[in-house]
């Protein structure tokens, strides 16, 4: 089976047509993220959506090629125990994605008590899903804050994950969010917020 990035490579004509039917709502992914959904609700796991499919349903737009999902480690271990039947790979040793056999969309877990970017201990950590998701359109995303307060903390600890500065600085700029967005952030972010909400403040598109 191609994964989904190769399918894309593969075929230019499907790449266009997979990015068109993205923002319809009806691409790959979203097919991936809603059938992920619904097996996690049917198991009780509880979860919630983030990385660039969460942007995408808070108001940032943006193509994505995977599905990023919060859940607990005891919920993780729930999932892979009923894996079978349901349409999934599962997950090499010490790999915490799995793919859906139908579209080859990749879904990548992370953990609550996880550390976002470079993985190692800081202040910002992966909460419990229960305690920080929202519903839109019958799922379960990430609070837009805690959202953006775990990019910044992923995009200062590692710079290979620089995109997720710059998915807040346009965060900033599509939902126009003022600067006391910052006082609702933990600490160790809150001044690389303001510094990029002031960029966009400088650079109007």
């Amino acid at each position: 089976m191609l994964t989904y990035e190769e399918q894309l490579e593969a075929d230019v004509e499907r790449a266009f047509r997979e990015g068109s039917m993205h923002f319809e709502e009806r691409s790959s992914v979203h097919r991936t993220l809603r059938k992920i959904c619904a097996d996690l609700t049917q198991l009780e796991i509880p979860y919630s959506i983030v990385g660039g499919i969460a942007l995408f349903f808070h108001g940032y737009r943006r193509f994505t090629e995977d599905v990023d999902l919060l859940v607990t480690a005891e919920g993780l271990e729930q999932l892979h125990l009923n894996l079978d039947g349901r349409g999934y790979l599962p997950p090499f040793a010490g790999n915490q994605s799995m793919r859906d056999t139908e579209t080859g969309v990749r879904i990548e877990f992370l953990t609550t008590g996880g550390f976002p970017g470079d993985g190692k201990p800081k202040a910002v950590a992966f909460p419990d899903p229960v305690a920080v998701s929202v519903e839109i359109n019958g799922l379960q995303f990430l609070q837009l804050d805690k959202l953006i307060e775990l990019k910044l903390a992923s995009g200062l600890s590692n710079p290979r994950r620089a995109r997720d500065l710059v998915d807040v600085q346009e965060l900033i700029a599509v939902l126009s969010l003022s600067a006391e967005v910052a006082d609702r952030l933990d600490e160790s972010v809150r001044e690389k917020y303001r510094e990029l909400w002031q960029i966009v403040q400088d650079f109007p598109e």
